[in-house]
């Protein structure tokens, strides 16, 4: 596995620079809570031709902070962008609530406490 360390700033940039349709398949956007009210947003793809072949962008960002959305490079990111806001709370630019998680559930459900 490749982990490139992105901001929130240029993720967009490298991802539009790295995805190729034909050779990567974007997996999911995944979420690891952190210490100090931090999370790693995380944007992993595999690559087609070679299953073990794993990269994955992330980015360590406060829960306060807005992640850009992806979908006018990969549409299917929908689906996670919307799971990222529901299960860690975290705002992700044009992506709603309410994909998993009724309005009376529980709020940021995996942004636990690391100690």
């Amino acid at each position: 596995m490749i982990k490139i360390e992105v901001s929130l700033e240029n993720v967009r940039d490298k991802i539009k620079e790295f995805y190729k349709e034909k050779e990567w398949h974007f997996l999911t956007l995944n979420g690891v809570a952190l210490e100090d009210n931090k999370v790693e947003i995380q944007w992993i793809f595999s690559k087609y031709e070679a299953m073990d072949e794993v990269v994955v962008f992330y980015a360590k960002i406060k829960y306060s902070e807005i992640v850009p959305s992806i979908v006018d490079i990969i549409p299917s990111a929908i689906i996670s962008q919307r799971e990222i806001v529901d299960m860690f709370g975290v705002e992700v630019e044009g992506s709603e609530k309410g994909l998993y998680l009724d309005e009376d559930s529980e709020l940021r459900p995996l942004s636990c406490t690391v100690n």
